[in-house]
């Protein structure tokens, strides 16, 4: 178990998926999985089996997945509430990046990937995320991750509801030492971040 906090904001008790209860994140995405049944799969699997599956399908593969003792995200507590939810893992695990052209690995390490964010609607606008975020890079770090990336969604559809920014925005990460891959290919709104272990801030 760890705890990530910022100043003047709640403080979270942020723990792993595989050690909260499941009945916890049922309780925090609610009946359409936290937007449309996606409940975490849209990038983790192959386009058709994603919309074929949300919904039902999609929650207990997210069901399975927390019971497997695979890495998969983080659960944030506020007195006791689940509140908070953040999805990282190995980047391998994410069949998205199999067939993105835009977020293309951009050399051979074996990054890890945040790839969703999700805080409940009526505790948004307190910095519950950039906790998430903070918690994600010590795990991923403690985990033996070699470098960690995000794809923050930049321009025009930084406006969008925040349930549709699931990968956040710049702001979000940039305080925690995330910055713009050299390399990386700005395309559909998302631009790939890098943070590296000794650039990490809380």
């Amino acid at each position: 178990m760890s705890t990530a906090s910022i100043p003047s904001l709640p403080r979270l008790e942020i723990v792993e998926a595989a050690a909260a209860p499941w009945a916890d994140l049922e309780t925090l995405f609610g009946a359409r999985g936290a937007c449309g049944g996606c409940w975490c799969m849209a990038w983790r699997c192959k386009r058709r089996d994603y919309e074929a599956g949300k919904g039902e399908l999609n929650r207990e593969r997210l069901k399975t997945l927390c019971s497997s003792g695979l890495p998969v995200g983080l659960l944030g507590y506020w007195q006791g509430r689940p509140v908070a939810w953040c999805s990282v893992a190995p980047r391998s695990d994410f069949a998205y990046f199999e067939t993105t052209r835009s977020l293309k690995p951009i050399d051979a390490l074996p990054a890890w990937a945040i790839s969703c964010l999700f805080v409940a609607a009526d505790q948004r606008r307190q910095g519950l995320a950039r906790q998430m975020v903070v918690a994600a890079a010590d795990h991923a770090f403690r985990q033996g991750a070699p470098v960690l990336e995000a794809y923050p969604v930049s321009g025009s559809g930084a406006t969008a509801a925040p349930v549709f920014i699931w990968t956040g925005v710049p702001a979000l990460y940039e305080p925690a030492g995330f910055r713009p891959a050299q390399a990386a290919r700005s395309t559909g709104g998302r631009t790939l971040y890098r943070l590296w272990p000794e650039n990490a801030r809380g």
